[in-house]
């Protein structure tokens, strides 16, 4: 009797198990969204156009996707198979329409496309980057002119590393990135902020030697200056008396611009100070990447009751660029012709432009953003505003690593994290072992050593030859 109810059971469950087989449809594949989106303006004219579906399709044999009236050919993305990529080579500044037939795809089930879909996005105009010529100073030095045109060459190509001195005369950040990643930056940078203390027994610009050996390793130099001036009208001699935020000072760039006044005698020995410790450089034939008097806007532009942070900021954009020429002409006017000058914007303050004639290279300074795409952003938006000048990462901290940075298209000239005082303050010390850093920690440069676009010391062309 077991065997008698059993097969009959049996029987009953295997048809169900058929006619519910017979009985199961599948749905059409769905178009959930476009790149670029419909109705998208400023699209790169490098964007690869994509049409992506809730699951696995593939193009049918007579798909009938055309852009702009025109039929074009259709592919699986090697990334996914729910994406298709529409093989459409893009113009700059114009616009497009893409229609997708009924039954242009089909799934894996066979099932195709319900109803058509249609979308429309315009590109925007590309910017055309042709760096000048020449540098801006006049009867550049060869060595000049060497680096000019080297970062001329490597530029949207290659990038190259950088690091600042702590504080005072040293390369401790150097030989920190060395000691992560075996590698030496391949520029150096150091800071005349302490003009008013210099010659001291702890910092003495007069000693070169350190700059010295890193050009003959074939090391670029560059230098920056936290121009300090008096608090006070009263010029004393205490150089703790002096400052270059511009809060704490009642000193002005316009006033120092008027012959006559206290402030004027101030700005023109300072400059002359400069310009000595600076043709110390160039009697060794050491060239300098300059970059004085940056950041100048602050945050002027960002929100309302925004300020300078820097004194030579304070007095508006006319009175900053009248103040970068009058050092502009002022270094002709002594013979250096061994700088590269580096002007640093704030993406927002074109009024506080010196001008073309007057900068060769415009820095960005980009602390705490973690998106590569957004600082990419950011320098896209620098090279359209200045398409006939390079553009490099002057400083940055606590921002996305190189590899997301440069993938996402910001491709700067140089890059250069500024100093972790408490790390790199004495190499000899337990402190400079640890591979965290305030602003770039060991991850951040090792993943910059690990990629093929950065360039270091040992890179370098023999700038003497």
């Amino acid at each position: 009797m077991k065997n008698l109810v059993y097969i009959p059971l049996v029987l009953v469950l295997t048809a169900a198990a058929c006619d519910d087989k017979e009985e199961v449809q599948h749905s059409a594949p769905v178009l959930v969204s476009t790149l670029p989106s419909d109705g998208a303006e400023g699209v790169a004219s490098n964007q690869v156009v994509q049409l992506r579906f809730d699951e696995v399709v593939t193009p049918a044999i007579a798909h009938g996707v055309s852009v702009n009236g025109e039929a074009v050919e259709i592919k699986v993305s090697t990334l996914s198979l729910t994406t298709l990529e529409l093989e459409v080579a893009l113009e700059s500044a114009k616009t497009y329409k893409v229609k997708v037939p009924a039954g242009a795809v089909i799934n894996t089930f066979g099932v195709a496309l319900e109803g058509s879909y249609s979308f429309s996005f315009s590109t925007k105009e590309d910017i055309v980057i042709i760096p000048d010529e020449h540098p801006v100073v006049a009867n550049p030095s060869p060595e000049v002119v060497k680096v000019y045109n080297y970062l001329k060459e490597q530029y949207g190509k290659k990038s190259l590393s950088g690091t600042m001195s702590n504080v005072s005369w040293n390369i401790n950040e150097a030989e920190w990135v060395h000691l992560h990643t075996g590698k030496w930056p391949a520029m150096t940078t150091v800071d005349y902020g302490h003009l008013n203390h210099s010659p001291a027994n702890w910092i003495d610009y007069n000693h070169t030697q350190l700059l010295e050996d890193w050009w003959l390793a074939n090391g670029l130099v560059g230098a920056g200056w936290h121009w300090v001036v008096p608090k006070t009208e009263s010029v004393v001699s205490d150089p703790f008396a002096y400052t270059y935020k511009t809060e704490e000072t009642v000193f002005r760039p316009g006033n120092a611009l008027t012959e006559g006044s206290w402030e004027h005698e101030v700005l023109q020995a300072d400059l002359a100070e400069m310009a000595d410790y600076l043709l110390l450089l160039k009697e060794k034939n050491i060239p300098v990447l300059w970059r004085p008097l940056h950041e100048a806007a602050g945050n002027i532009y960002e929100y309302n009751n925004g300020t300078a942070w820097f004194w030579w900021g304070a007095g508006g954009a006319d009175n900053y660029k009248a103040l970068w020429i009058h050092m502009f002409e002022y270094f002709e006017s002594r013979g250096l012709n061994n700088l590269l000058w580096v002007w640093t914007t704030q993406t927002k303050d074109a009024a506080f432009y010196p001008g073309d004639a007057y900068v060769d290279i415009v820095g960005r300074d980009i602390y705490n953003n973690g998106s590569g795409s957004d600082i990419a952003a950011q320098f896209a938006s620098i090279q359209a505003k200045y398409p006939n000048k390079m553009v490099t990462l002057s400083e940055f901290g606590s921002s996305a690593s190189f590899s997301k940075q440069w993938e996402a298209g910001a491709s700067w000239s140089y890059f250069m994290p500024w100093y972790d005082y408490d790390r790199t303050l004495n190499p000899g010390s337990e402190a400079f072992s640890g591979s965290s850093h305030e602003h770039a920690d060991a991850a951040w440069w090792q993943d910059a050593a690990t990629h093929s676009d950065v360039l270091w010391r040992k890179d370098m062309p023999n700038w003497k030859d």
